[in-house]
């Protein structure tokens, strides 16, 4: 029994050590899902609604952090939450979006290209994706992919194996940018009130960011609808220009850090839910136009039958 005890303890301190990469954590992603509800289209709105598992009550943030709860029984989904470079401070898709095995597009500008494709048959009841899972997805690695270190340096697993004390708690760098910033601001800056959180961000949308706002949606990629290798672009400046910087093993990050730092989270968890609403519009304006079209075609097949 004493040896039994001593397994489950090792693999429970085995885990508990071992590289995540859940990005934002549940606060962040539940923030980016909030801030995107308010951006949908009345189209959007309802087809969100209408895809939503019953378990989120008509909630999409309900459900953002759903990827990450998931990431163990669907083990294939691990790498589709980040992309790693090789250490220099720029993306190239080719190059950087493959999963350890070397497979082509698995990461997670790969996965936000592939369910916003599934999405895209919403309405075509000969369509055999799951858009459920393909929705909730898509929600989650959008906001994945405005996390920073979700596109770092391969050689520290996105800051994963960067251990550093944040104030005088142990932690690594990444789960700084996911969870110890936003932490910290909750309890310094909004009295532990997610919902505080949120509407302070969204101020900053309509007041301070407002005149960026415009350019957050803009979408002109030939390749892709989704834009999601620039996100991902956007991503590793931020993290070499911010997240690595001034960052060594055993570092010890305190105010300087944190008060230089917040305001990159703020703005990328606005930037995240902004540009998710943005995607979903495109999304689903499309299936509409698409709707539209085939009852032109079925209209004009049926006129020459008579």
């Amino acid at each position: 029994m004493g040896f039994l005890l001593f397994l489950r303890v090792f693999f429970l301190l085995l885990v508990a050590g071992a590289p995540t990469a859940q990005a934002w954590g549940k606060e962040g992603h539940y923030m980016v899902c909030k801030i995107a509800e308010k951006y949908l289209t009345k189209k959007a709105s309802a087809a969100v609604l209408d895809l939503l598992p019953e378990s989120a009550g008509g909630d999409l943030a309900a459900v953002c952090s759903w990827a990450d709860e998931v990431r163990f029984r669907y083990r294939w989904s691990s790498p589709l939450h980040y992309a790693n470079t090789p250490g220099v401070c720029n993306f190239e898709y080719s190059r950087d979006c493959h999963n350890s095995k070397g497979v082509q597009d698995m990461c997670v500008v790969g996965a936000i290209n592939n369910y916003t494709t599934q999405l895209l048959s919403y309405g075509d009841a000969s369509s055999g994706y799951n858009l459920t899972e393909s929705l909730m997805f898509l929600a989650h690695f959008v906001g994945d992919v405005h996390q920073p270190l979700h596109v770092g340096f391969a050689e520290d697993a996105g800051g994963n194996t960067i251990i550093v004390h944040w104030y005088r708690r142990k932690s690594n760098l990444h789960h700084v940018w996911d969870v110890n910033i936003i932490e910290t601001a909750m309890r310094d800056f909004y009295d532990n009130d997610l919902g505080s959180m949120i509407e302070a961000i969204e101020m900053n949308i309509t007041n301070e960011w407002s005149d960026e706002v415009s350019g957050w949606k803009r979408c002109s990629a030939t390749t892709s609808m989704t834009c999601a290798d620039k996100y991902a672009s956007e991503s590793i400046r931020l993290a070499c220009d911010y997240a690595y910087k001034d960052v060594e093993q055993d570092s010890t990050l305190g105010d300087d850090y944190f008060f230089s730092r917040l305001p990159v989270v703020e703005k990328r968890i606005a930037q995240a839910g902004v540009r998710l609403a943005s995607l979903l519009n495109r999304v689903f304006r499309k299936t509409e136009e698409e709707e539209v079209l085939q009852l032109v075609v079925q209209s004009v097949d049926e006129a020459h039958a008579i």
